[in-house]
């Protein structure tokens, strides 16, 4: 089962778009269709008009078949042309494929179908292969993606072993459980309720060095009872595909499962396994679509356009978002939570799309306020473990054709808040330009390409020779527009000092208060010149 959405984004890197019709994209697909050989009375949700004529007998077929949406190659429809005929189609190619699609845009209005156009470079077997693996082999969970007979799954195996059934990701995020709460106990609970394991539970096991066994057998491990952390006794076996992790299965019991009991959990861990298996393919599919097109579209595709509608968002503004997540022992593997956790469940039900580019994470969002943007990055965080940090940068709000800029904007942000003190909100480029500018003048300035002559050179090397506070002063000064006694108060000394002070500076270097350009000059100076608060 998937969403027409989620169909529509995968198969859209391999050429596959929807004509018309956008109300359809939330539509379920359960089943699919293809006419046998002489036989169109077919039934199902999403058909594969193979062996059509027409754009029209396609949908025809479609209607018959009572299905939502419609799959065609149009390009195979004329493959009997003469040469003739097909050289003077290529000459006017764009022009008859935005015919074909106002055409299929037109029938699929008319029929209640949505019409979806294959590329004639992707064959059938290949169109067949993705669809059938998408619908019939797609899940959706309330934790994401996973198969919904992971929860039957766990049904059946607390049935037969007689205890409370947990089935756990590779991080321990709950995946699924069984119905049945009567063999469970409060640190079950808590762990469902939370969709993870609490971080106290998963020091408790890695002190008793279940996490570690887990990871190196496939002999289920039992953990004792422990009443002050609401613990009964289980067994947790590892799911793995080869040498690879990729959960654990729990079930609560008062000792060690034996015999017929012990057989059934692992064989319930090899079967989570095959579920686990295909459900990463479709999902990194899509990822790895998605990935590709956000990446297109930051580094300036020509086609942007297109590429944001593939992802299904309008053409609207946004904003760019860059993440970084890292732990003490391993930023890699904070980084992929972080991804995983900023692409989990279906396009559709996400308000952003992602990817992974260098050791950034970075997100298109569909939104004009900040604020929004920041309440994204603060739900990805509250999804990731407590020694987890996150970092992010926001840029300004951009139309689809200045998100490289928005990209540039939201890296000069991420630096910003990686140099901030903890807990400081993820700063937008929109309301922090000021010290992105100040910022890069700092850079200017360690680099050297500052003038080394002048009033401001002049003034810095003085005060660090002979310990005075002329270029505080002048800053001072400046920044009050000229009000001697603020800025007096602002430095804690007498209106008299500040004057006094300026006499002597203009006779250590020229310095022309009065002109407004060298005011400015000196001003953007001192601004390179000052010490980073953020560092």
């Amino acid at each position: 089962m998937i969403t027409l959405d989620r169909l529509v984004n995968v198969l859209g890197g391999y050429g596959v778009r929807l004509c018309g019709r956008p109300e359809t994209r939330s539509a379920w697909l359960r089943s699919v269709a293809m006419p046998e050989s002489g036989d169109h009375h077919v039934a199902g949700d999403l058909l594969l008009a193979v062996g059509t004529c027409s754009i029209a007998e396609a949908v025809r077929w479609a209607v018959a078949a009572k299905a939502a949406a419609v799959l065609v190659r149009p390009d195979a429809l004329t493959e009997d042309e003469t040469a003739d005929e097909a050289a003077d189609e290529a000459a006017d190619e764009a022009a008859d494929e935005a015919d074909v699609e106002r055409e299929a845009a037109a029938l699929g209005d008319r029929h209640g179908v949505a019409v979806l156009l294959a590329d004639a470079a992707v064959s059938w077997s290949q169109l067949a292969g993705m669809v059938y693996g998408l619908v019939l082999e797609s899940r959706e969970t309330a934790s994401g993606r996973g198969p919904t007979d992971l929860f039957a799954l766990a049904d059946s195996l607390a049935d037969v072993i007689g205890g409370a059934v947990t089935i756990e990701d590779r991080h321990s995020r709950v995946l699924a459980y069984s119905r049945s709460q009567q063999a469970g106990d409060p640190a079950r609970l808590e762990t469902i309720l939370a969709r993870r394991v609490p971080d106290r539970l998963r020091e408790l096991f890695q002190q008793q060095g279940v996490l570690t066994r887990l990871a190196a057998t496939d002999e289920p491990v039992f953990v004792p009872a422990d009443p002050g952390n609401g613990l009964t006794g289980r067994m947790a076996v590892a799911v793995r595909a080869g040498r690879e992790l990729l959960g654990s299965v729990w079930v609560t019991c008062e000792r060690p499962l034996t015999g017929a009991h012990r057989h059934a959990l692992a064989d319930g861990a090899r079967t989570v396994a095959l579920h686990l298996l295909r459900s990463r393919a479709s999902a990194d599919l899509e990822r790895q679509v998605e990935s590709d097109l956000v990446i297109r579209l930051l580094e300036g595709s020509a086609d942007a356009a297109t590429m944001i509608s593939r992802l299904g968002l309008a053409p609207r503004a946004m904003r760019v978002i860059a993440v970084r997540a890292t732990t003490p022992d391993d930023r890699h593997a904070a980084l992929l939570l972080a991804f995983e956790a900023a692409t989990a469940g279906f396009g559709w039900s996400r308000p952003g799309r992602s990817a992974l580019l260098g050791d950034t994470l970075y997100t298109i969002l569909p939104t004009e306020r900040a604020e929004v943007a920041q309440r994204w990055i603060m739900a990805l965080h509250a999804e990731l473990p407590l020694r987890v940090r996150v970092t992010a940068g926001i840029g300004a709000p951009a139309e689809v054709a200045e998100l490289p800029a928005g990209r540039q904007e939201a890296d000069e942000c991420l630096a910003l808040h990686e140099s901030a003190e903890p807990g400081a909100v993820p700063p937008a480029y929109d309301e922090s330009w000021d010290d992105i500018l100040l910022r890069r003048l700092r850079a200017a300035a360690r680099t050297g390409r500052t003038p080394a002559r002048g009033p401001v050179s002049t003034l810095l090397r003085y005060d660090a020779r002979h310990g005075t506070r002329f270029a505080a002063t002048l800053r001072a000064w400046l920044e009050t527009q000229g009000d001697l006694a603020l800025a007096a108060e602002r430095l804690g000394v007498h209106a008299n000092t500040v004057r006094n002070r300026l006499r002597k500076m203009s006779e250590l270097t020229p310095l022309d208060l009065g002109d407004a350009r060298q005011r400015l000059a000196m001003t953007i100076m001192l601004a390179a010149s000052e010490e980073d608060p953020h560092r």
